[in-house]
């Protein structure tokens, strides 16, 4: 029977998977999507031009390798790229086709390189030994504990890609922006430290752009420009951080414009942050506005509910902390535009329960997220729940009062009263009454019903959950 391209792409997938690391393939090789089998030609598709240019620079022999040996050694591979526009350089390649280079490496003479053996630097005395620089890094910030989501994805590939071959790419500088608290230096720095790690000759520097106009100030001060301009053109990685605050400081724009164009000259990498795009900068030269340009613009967006879950669990339990499934969620229903403060909650969640003794709960949960967001949603009542089931059954709310016994009706009816039960304060004979003046009896034997249904049938168990998210979901809306 012929290998079918699905079929095809999975036998590559398991012999590349032996000769890489866990998260590598997870972030270069599982985003890819078989497209087509013809003759000996393999389609695939990335999800970009960075997923392109990452696989033919650094996995072309594994690919390779892996193609001719399911393909047959006359085996070729082509790349269909979903979103090309992510590079400027690209912006009519919408669908493209890329066929994988002929050369295993970068050719002497090729487009956009840069022969460094021919560009004398004008900030270096000649004979003068390499400086040993301090990183400013804080090694907390790191990929294994950044999470990933839609809101991060491009921004956190392009930061891997760079880290394993700094300068060497087509996204030089990166230039992370977002707004506050979104995680813009923990993804900058996660790079350098990344780098650090698997180029440990290499030089890294972080610094913020406050940090860096002092230095300058200083230096003014003390006649010692061409010193503080010889250390920062000595490194490999240079992390700026809050770029914005460049505006009106034209010293400061001069020399960095000057460090700027060395680094990149010499395939050293830059990276930027800030809290907007570099098209909507004021204050700044557009000599430097078109650099920023140069090489790839990514943005942090807000991450949504499920992102939110992952990064508070995921901190919580780097701080040995257990917290409950729905406390998570809660929090995370009402924090949610700023990482920032949702670590803020888990540091006030885990005070507070430390001092307290108690157990952690909604109602704990409550006090800690009072104190970031000005009112708490309202709460769930029965009628709510209602007109969600109803909602849910496609029935007219009308229905869960009245007398039919039509058996959806009756079954949306009785599970209703297993949700009024388990997600409000009502008392049974409270709920009975919002059913059409149902005694309580009628409300046990509907609880204890659904309960049994649950026991015994996954669908309806599932429904529940789905219908308890859902009512949870709606009050945050």
């Amino acid at each position: 029977m012929p290998l079918d391209h699905a079929t095809l792409w999975d036998n590559c997938l398991r012999t590349i998977r032996e000769s890489i690391d866990l998260q590598s393939f997870q972030t270069w090789f599982a985003p890819i999507r078989p497209v087509s089998l013809q003759e000996e030609e393999l389609t695939i598709q990335v999800p970009h031009r960075i997923h392109y240019e990452y696989l033919e620079s650094q996995y072309i022999h594994l690919l390779r390798q892996s193609i001719r040996q399911h393909l047959g050694e006359k085996g070729k591979l082509l790349y269909q790229i979903i979103n090309p526009n992510v590079m400027r350089s690209d912006a009519g390649l919408q669908g493209a086709i890329m066929r994988p280079s002929k050369n295993d490496t970068p050719q002497k003479g090729d487009p956009g390189t840069v022969n460094s053996e021919n560009i004398m630097n004008p900030f270096i005395i000649p004979g003068i030994k390499k400086l040993k620089v301090k990183s400013n890094l804080n090694d907390r910030y790191t990929f294994e504990n950044y999470i990933e989501g839609d809101c991060n994805q491009l921004a956190r590939s392009a930061g891997l890609a760079i880290a394993d071959r700094p300068g060497n790419n087509s996204f030089n500088p990166l230039v992370i922006y977002g707004d506050v608290g979104l995680g813009k230096t923990h993804l900058a720095q996660a790079v350098g430290n990344r780098m650090h790690d698997r180029h440990p000759k290499k030089s890294v520097v972080y610094v913020t752009t406050d940090r860096f106009t002092n230095e300058i100030i200083t230096a003014i001060k003390n006649n010692a420009i061409q010193d503080l301009m010889s250390y920062y053109t000595f490194v490999d990685l240079l992390i700026v951080d809050d770029i914005q605050f460049l505006a009106g400081k034209a010293k400061t724009q001069e020399i960095f414009f000057n460090i700027f164009n060395h680094l990149r000259q010499n395939n050293k990498q830059i990276i930027l942050t800030s809290d907007r795009p570099p098209k909507v900068m004021e204050g700044i030269e557009e000599r430097l506005i078109s650099r920023f340009k140069w090489g790839l613009v990514a943005d942090l967006q807000a991450p949504d509910l499920e992102t939110r879950m992952a990064i508070l669990a995921a901190k919580s339990s780097d701080e040995g902390f257990d917290i409950p499934v729905n406390v998570t969620e809660f929090i995370c229903f009402h924090i949610k535009k700023n990482i920032r403060e949702l670590e803020g909650a888990l540091n006030s969640l885990m005070v507070r329960a430390t001092l307290k003794e108690g157990q952690i709960d909604i109602d704990l949960a409550k006090e800690v997220v009072r104190n970031f967001v000005t009112q708490i949603n309202r709460e769930i009542t029965v009628e709510s729940i209602q007109k969600l089931v109803a909602n849910h059954f496609e029935l007219d709310v009308s229905n869960l009062s009245g007398k039919t016994r039509r058996r959806q009706v009756v079954f949306a009816r009785q599970l209703s009263m297993y949700l009024a039960k388990n997600m409000t304060d009502k008392s049974l004979k409270a709920i009975g009454e919002t059913f059409g003046g149902r005694d309580h009896s009628t409300v046990i034997y509907s609880i204890n019903t659904v309960q049994d249904l649950m026991e015994t049938d996954a669908m309806i168990k599932g429904t529940v959950s789905e219908l308890e998210h859902k009512i949870r979901m709606s009050l945050h809306e």
